[in-house]
């Protein structure tokens, strides 16, 4: 049945085409700012990744642009590609690092294709303000979100984040590029179609490099701008168009979905968040190390008692691991990028409180999902004592965000031993200055789209 719905689709070329700094609150521009310092730190430390660096050579051996003119440089890495390689590596290495932003009724992920998309669009068009650049991104996030919740209204199948955050991809490029509302809608259907509708409990029941699809969700927003720009037809997308949706797109421009998303303060799936903070909560409260613990108990909603149960032997099911990071605080007091990337895979501290784990699923945590992610945890200790937490929520959402200095200390964490301080320091004060009148988005991308591998290998 053909689809044209008409206020719908004049509402989103509105609010993606005329959307300006002064129209967005104080508070969401905050939020913004907040959003990107943390996925810097993420791509940061997910250069380290295995599945940052393939996609990074795929990209600069095979995703070419034929001129420098339409070259994009690759995010910490600086070899050229196209705009649509440099954005699918950046993407596809912020997810596989999972520690980056998410909206919690979509259960998914948008900061990981809007900003590698930004910066892709930024490098092959003219100079980006710093004010546009914000803009960009909360545009991504509104339009991402709605997409989520559309899709996820109107099929049965839970599907990965490319499979929607194509769309805001899509919006922030036809923007960027000067494309009329027209030729916006074409972008955006051309986008929905070939997003990748991958099934994500697949990849949370076998852990691997795909992750979450994001992607190629950025090289499908990417592609679709680049094909519409030329005359390429796509619409409608249905998650836009489609009558059934219609009341999500209702209040676009009005209610900011962008001041929704969380951040994680541990880069693991936040499926496996509360029983962190339980464990974490049960260690600082009575003093203990990982030797004083017997065995572990977690109670907690389905999805997440899916997630990976033995010692993980790669950094990706480290990542949808449940036991694994749980243990890690545990033994280490801390969940971190050494955990997830480096020493932790191979520490038998961690392996025997893993090996000693068991996990029930919890039916009052299962109500409660997707909006909260709930958990507990009971420490059997070697005395005999067992010690219990009560249910606790994942943290780094509106109902519990992470304080500012919160996610500056993450930032540093994740980003000064990959790029040393004083770079990081410099990134810090780029995304802190782009709210200014006059800021620039140059900066920020000469400091984030040069090599940080060098430093990595040495």
């Amino acid at each position: 049945m053909p689809l044209d719905n008409s206020p719908v689709i004049e509402t989103l070329g509105r609010f993606t085409l005329e959307l300006r700094f002064e129209d967005v609150p104080g508070p969401v521009i905050a939020q913004t700012q907040s959003l990107l310092l943390d996925l810097v730190g993420v791509a940061a430390a997910g250069a380290a990744a295995e599945g940052g660096r393939i996609a990074r050579d795929m990209a600069a051996a095979f995703f070419l642009a034929d001129t420098p003119e339409r070259s994009a440089r690759i995010l910490f890495d600086g070899r050229p590609a196209s705009a649509v390689g440099a954005a699918y590596a950046g993407a596809t290495q912020i997810d596989n690092f999972d520690g980056h932003d998410g909206y919690a009724p979509c259960k998914g992920h948008i900061g990981v294709a809007v900003l590698p998309a930004l910066l892709a669009f930024a490098e092959t068009g003219a100079p980006v303000s710093g004010r546009e650049a914000l803009v960009c991104l909360v545009l991504g996030y509104e339009i991402a979100s709605r997409a989520g919740l559309a899709l996820h209204a109107s099929v049965s199948d839970y599907h990965t984040s490319g499979a929607w955050n194509a769309l805001a991809v899509a919006a922030i490029g036809s923007r960027l590029r000067g494309l009329d509302a027209a030729r916006l809608r074409q972008a955006v259907g051309i986008a929905e179609y070939h997003g990748p509708r991958s099934q994500m409990m697949r990849e949370v029941d076998n852990p691997t490099m795909l992750h979450d699809g994001s992607g190629w969700g950025a090289l499908a927003g990417v592609t679709a701008v680049f094909l519409a720009e030329r005359g390429f037809t796509g619409a409608p997308a249905v998650t836009v168009e489609g009558e059934a949706v219609a009341q999500i797109w209702s209040d676009l421009g009005t209610a900011w979905l962008t001041a929704e998303q969380y951040i994680k303060p541990y880069p693991v799936c936040r499926w496996a968040h509360a029983p962190i903070d339980a464990a974490l909560m049960l260690r600082r409260d009575h003093g203990l190390s990982g030797d004083d613990v017997a065995s572990v108990e977690i109670a907690t909603f389905h999805e997440s008692a899916r997630l990976a149960a033995g010692m993980p032997d790669s950094t990706a099911m480290a990542q949808y691991s449940l036991a694994f990071p749980v243990a890690a605080a545990l033994a280490r007091g801390r969940v971190g990028p050494d955990e997830v990337l480096g020493s932790g895979l191979a520490d038998p501290a961690i392996a025997r409180l893993v090996a000693n784990t068991t996990v029930r699923e919890e039916p009052s945590y299962d109500a409660r999902f997707p909006e909260g992610r709930w958990g507990d945890v009971t420490l059997v200790l070697k005395d005999g004592r067992r010690l219990a937490t009560p249910g606790i929520n994942a943290r780094g959402g509106p109902d519990a965000p992470l304080a500012p200095g919160e996610v500056t200390a993450k930032f540093r964490d994740f980003a000064e031993p990959v790029l040393g301080r004083t770079r990081a320091g410099e990134i810090e004060d780029a995304v802190a200055a782009l709210h200014d009148p006059e800021s620039r988005l140059a900066p920020l991308q000469d400091l984030v789209l040069t090599d940080a591998t060098r430093r990595i290998r040495d």
